[in-house]
């Protein structure tokens, strides 16, 4: 049996980027445990000939799941599908800290169905907070995205993002992802500032949440760059501590 008959490619719909649809070929393959623990995956030469998709794709998609916990490399002998972690609780989604992708991306690649509930979006001239955040010039346009983000009609997240005027042409243009809408303009973001805080939520965002005043969760707070270097978001989610987690890949320097 090939690897491409492993990964039952005739069962799962090709759509999105093809290092999403390839990482989730791999990831549902594991799951599923068409790939068990210790199994050994081609070379990426290999997985290119196979699937006629770039190293850099290849590379990619390989690069999430291992920082997922899912593949691990061994040096000298190639990658591998890695035993389970004992502690991993189910439904929960472990984000890779290093990979800067949206949350529709996130979802996508793990199996889970993405979906929003919007709580307000508006344009308007930028805050003084929003000017020192975004580095705007007083009265410049900005938008305003608040959502309530879903995986599986399960709530995850409050997330309220703002937008340079420059990055979009109007509100409309955002529909499921922003990152998707601000890739179509070419002001995809290339590189990110995150941090990360521990919190409580309050009662009115337990309301939104479906969860109770206090319960535990995070805040990420992010500034992402465009590829010319100016701001083009600047986000905080506050994430269900239940329902998350994160996750990094260390190197020894």
């Amino acid at each position: 049996m090939s690897f491409i008959d492993l990964l039952d490619i005739a069962g799962t719909a090709e759509s999105g980027p093809r290092y999403l649809w390839l990482q989730k070929l791999i990831r549902t393959a594991i799951e599923t445990r068409r790939l068990p623990a210790g199994a050994a995956l081609p070379s990426e030469r290999e997985l290119c000939d196979e699937f006629q998709l770039s190293r850099v794709t290849i590379r990619k998609a390989m690069e999430a799941l291992v920082n997922d916990g899912l593949l691990e490399r061994r040096r000298g002998a190639g990658t591998f599908v890695a035993d389970a972690p004992a502690d991993k609780e189910p439904g929960r989604v472990e984000k890779s800290f290093s990979m800067l992708s949206s949350f529709t991306e996130d979802m996508l690649a793990r199996g889970r169905r993405p979906s929003s509930e919007w709580i307000d979006r508006s344009e308007g001239s930028v805050t003084p907070e929003e000017a020192l955040a975004l580095g705007l010039s007083p009265g410049s346009p900005v938008y305003r995205f608040q959502r309530i983000r879903f995986a599986d009609g399960e709530t995850m997240a409050i997330e309220y993002a703002a937008v340079p005027g420059w990055g979009l042409n109007g509100l409309d243009d955002v529909e499921s992802s922003l990152y998707g809408a601000l890739e179509a303009h070419g002001n995809r973001p290339v590189r990110a500032l995150q941090r990360v805080r521990a919190i409580g939520f309050e009662p009115e965002q337990a309301a939104l949440l479906g969860i109770q005043p206090g319960d535990p969760g995070l805040l990420i707070e992010r500034r992402a760059f465009a590829a010319d270097g100016r701001i083009i978001e600047v986000t905080h989610s506050y994430y269900r501590g239940d329902a998350y987690d994160l996750v990094a890949e260390l190197h020894h320097i």
